[in-house]
């Protein structure tokens, strides 16, 4: 586990995420729907969390390794 200093967010809004990510909110929206990409709901709002975001894309990130 590890631990996130005071000044760092663990989560990201729904246009921080799509914005950081390089994708329209739309299909951030339909990956969230499909349970495609990592999120919690917290009570009506949606974030994205930032760790799991990373780990996600590191996973589906091809090519360039040695």
């Amino acid at each position: 586990m590890s631990i996130t200093p005071a000044h760092e967010r663990l989560a990201l809004r729904p246009a921080e995420a799509a914005r950081l990510l390089g994708i329209g909110r739309t299909l951030l929206w339909l990956m969230t729907a499909r349970n495609e990409i990592p999120h919690a709901r917290l009570g009506k709002r949606i974030v994205y969390p930032l760790a799991q975001l990373e780990a996600w894309l590191a996973e589906r990130t091809k090519g360039g390794e040695q």
